[in-house]
């Protein structure tokens, strides 16, 4: 990344402005709209006032660009705030009122276990106990035809009960065809209660499955007053501190949104950080000729992972929160938001190694976090973690941590080591091997697993890292997966940061409709996609969005008639009553459920079961301040040397390390090396060699044996 010292102050800069508060810390990112030039900051995450370290940053940014508050035009944030509140379970006191009979569908799920192995299986505790599961009389029919008319006498007898809660989830039985009986409430809740927030099932998650969307609206109404009060509250410190302009949030599908918005669907922000550092990778794969990548972010509290193909990445309408267990599917709370699809594939730097019950060596999933973080960040953590392995083990350098504004206690961390090595029966550097080998392997079984199942050869592929960690770890996995390399972004520590700005004004809009597809009623479909454009243009133009740079994708979910479950298939179609059913929509679909399944059964008929919109602002244009090429040899940007542990070796080697600010394009050297940069550290290791392109990536060829 260019020095941020090279940035030119004037007051005629633009600047735009992005920050991921993650688990452990708070990323950076301050881009000069008319040179490229980019200035980063990353600082430990301050969890009981996340908008501490938020200050500390801009304010550092500020003072590094020599920028004026005003000159500012975008803030753009992304923030593991739902995500948290979520699985601690530090939302609001929240109720929820119901079609009279299924209060218990929270609790009876699917009914189907996630483990059928585990006979003392424990299921996640829902949202809301169940006195606070409220029923009223009402019915619609499953076409939305009202079959028993709301009673409001039912609100008025449960009015005590609804004053002592902070926020109301309604959601009533095929509402999503019909909203008519949840407006009513809410209009009742509104006026006889207006200190309570509300979220309708109809608005959060108008989609059939009435598990996943009762589920849905009562994790947005359980964490909508916290979020609500966080991002006003940090609006007001940015404003304080000479920000002139609404700060804008990233949602987990990889789109901004305002803050009004964003506010009345925080459940749509729960990867809202993760989906950024795909976005990033994206563009840092376009700027390197790389369309095919697997993303690979890991960071203080996890690592996460997303298959992108021909620079797109995979999504996804299902998503869980607070799994009771960390990988196995189904044992968390399901969403039905748009997402990247992100796999959690591991743990993150902070995460805590100790020893099971059989005496097997564990990494996480219980996390040091900021505070008091790793043992060697000398704030009173004592049980080893990643990080303590990575400094023990030569990766880090303890005086270079955040480029020396914080520097690492290798005696704690030997400390801390000792007591699991002791456990173990092995020295020191045994035990730190050991978490990093267990560590690397999770994450390396997890990607090659999602790799294939989205059809996808890792050979094939170049490993992009991010995250603090990320170049860390990357060579191991990249080498063990036989992947053609991998790429180190510039200021890979706050990538995430950096792919706020490069995502457009995007929100997406759904709408139940279930029916076979026949060439008769394709003309319905236009009525539906009407509405949510409509809905559509009404969020850009509230983002500031002209009329003339909005676009609208349409996408629906689609299946053989008969089956349970359906695909997402795109349907390019200003007017469906013009489209032909033979030769242009069964063909789309066929062509999708091929690539998913291998096979498509052409001679089945076709059912529409969720129409999906898609309104999108233009996507920004980032272009990054080149590096010149020299011609000088890497050897300039070598600041010294020092013993690291590989793999590969079994030992300590002594390892040049290379200065990332003083690397120009075109400079080339072999593995293994370290560049340090002040947010990240890459670890080339042995049988691969560096080249740096034009805007100091570090573009990494393994070589094999």
């Amino acid at each position: 990344m260019p020095n941020s010292d090279q940035i030119q102050s004037g007051s005629s800069r633009r600047y735009r402005f992005g920050f991921d508060i993650g688990g452990t810390f708070t990323d950076f990112v301050l881009i000069d709209t008319q040179t490229g030039q980019i200035a980063s900051y990353k600082t430990l995450t301050t969890p009981h006032q996340p908008a501490q370290a938020v200050i500390e940053g801009w304010d550092a940014l500020l003072a590094q660009s020599g920028a004026d508050p005003g000159d500012v035009e975008t803030a753009i944030h992304g923030t593991t705030l739902i995500t948290n509140a979520l699985i601690e379970r530090k939302g609001a006191k929240t109720s929820l009122i119901t079609t009279r009979g299924f209060r218990d569908i929270l609790e009876m799920a699917k009914e189907m276990r996630y483990d059928i192995y585990d006979l003392l299986m424990v299921l996640p505790e829902p949202l809301v106990a169940r006195p606070q599961r409220l029923e009223v009389t009402e019915r619609m029919t499953g076409r939305g035809e009202v079959l028993t008319p709301l009673n409001v006498d039912d609100l008025e007898a449960l009015k005590e009960t609804l004053a002592k809660t902070d926020a109301v989830a309604v959601c009533f039985l095929h509402s999503f065809t019909n909203p008519v009986h949840e407006q009513q409430v809410a209009e009742w809740l509104r006026r006889e209660l207006p200190n309570v927030t509300v979220s309708l099932s109809a608005e959060v998650a108008p989609e059939i499955r009435e598990y996943e969307r009762m589920s849905t609206t009562v994790a947005n109404a359980y964490v909508q007053p916290l979020t609500e009060r966080y991002l006003h509250n940090l609006q007001k410190d940015l404003t304080e501190h000479g920000f002139r302009h609404q700060i804008y949030l990233m949602l987990s599908s990889g789109g901004i949104t305002t803050l009004e918005t964003a506010a009345r669907f925080p459940v749509r922000l729960i990867e809202s950080g993760p989906a950024a550092g795909v976005l990033a990778a994206i563009f840092y794969g376009d700027l390197t000729g790389n369309p095919n990548l697997v993303s690979f972010d890991m960071g203080g509290t996890t690592a996460k992972m997303c298959v992108i193909k021909n620079a797109q990445p995979t999504m996804s309408d299902d998503f869980e929160v607070a799994r009771v267990h960390r990988f196995k599917r189904g044992s968390g709370l399901p969403v039905r938001v748009p997402t990247i699809e992100l796999i959690e594939i591991g743990a993150g730097g902070g995460s805590i190694a100790h020893v099971d019950e059989l005496g097997l060596l564990k990494v996480g999933p219980e996390s040091s976090g900021a505070d008091p973080g790793p043992a060697c960040y000398g704030q009173g953590g004592t049980r080893p973690t990643v990080t303590d392995a990575d400094l023990l083990l030569g990766y880090l350098n303890p005086d270079y941590f955040l480029g020396g504004r914080m520097s690492l206690d290798r005696a704690a961390a030997e400390k801390a080591m000792g007591t699991l090595a002791q456990t173990l029966g092995m020295d020191v550097t045994a035990a730190a091997h050991g978490i990093y080998q267990v560590v690397n392997e999770n994450m390396i079984s997890a990607t090659r697993v999602h790799v294939a199942e989205r059809g996808a050869d890792p050979r094939q592929l170049k490993l992009i890292a991010f995250g603090g960690a990320g170049p860390v770890h990357a060579h191991e996995i990249a080498r063990a997966l036989k992947m053609q390399g991998y790429i180190c972004p510039a200021g890979a520590g706050v990538t995430s940061a950096l792919g706020f700005l490069t995502a457009p004004v995007a929100f997406e809009f759904a709408r139940t409709y279930i029916s076979r597809v026949t060439q008769d009623n394709l003309g319905d479909l236009d009525a539906i996609y009407a509405e949510l454009e409509a809905q559509g243009r009404a969020t850009l133009t509230e983002a500031g969005v002209p009329a003339e740079q909005m676009t609208f994708e349409r996408k629906a979910d689609m299946r053989h008639v008969g089956q349970g479950h359906q695909i997402g298939v795109e349907l390019p179609f200003a007017s469906f009553a013009e489209a032909n059913l033979e030769e242009q929509i069964k063909p789309l679909f066929y062509a999708r459920y091929d690539e998913i399944y291998g096979y498509a059964h052409r001679h089945l008929d076709l059912e529409i079961t969720t129409c999906r919109l898609t309104a999108s602002g233009p996507r920004p244009r980032v272009s990054l301040k080149e590096v010149p090429n020299e011609g000088a040899s890497a050897d300039v940007a070598m600041k010294g040397q020092r013993p690291v542990f590989y793999s590969e070796v079994g030992d300590f080697t002594d390892t040049p390390i290379y200065d990332r600010n003083l690397l120009a394009a075109g400079m080339t050297f072999p593995g293994p090396a370290i560049v340090e940069e002040k947010d990240s550290t890459a670890v080339i290791g042995p049988n691969a060699t560096v080249v740096v392109d034009a805007n100091s990536n570090l573009i990494v060829t393994l070589h094999r044996d």
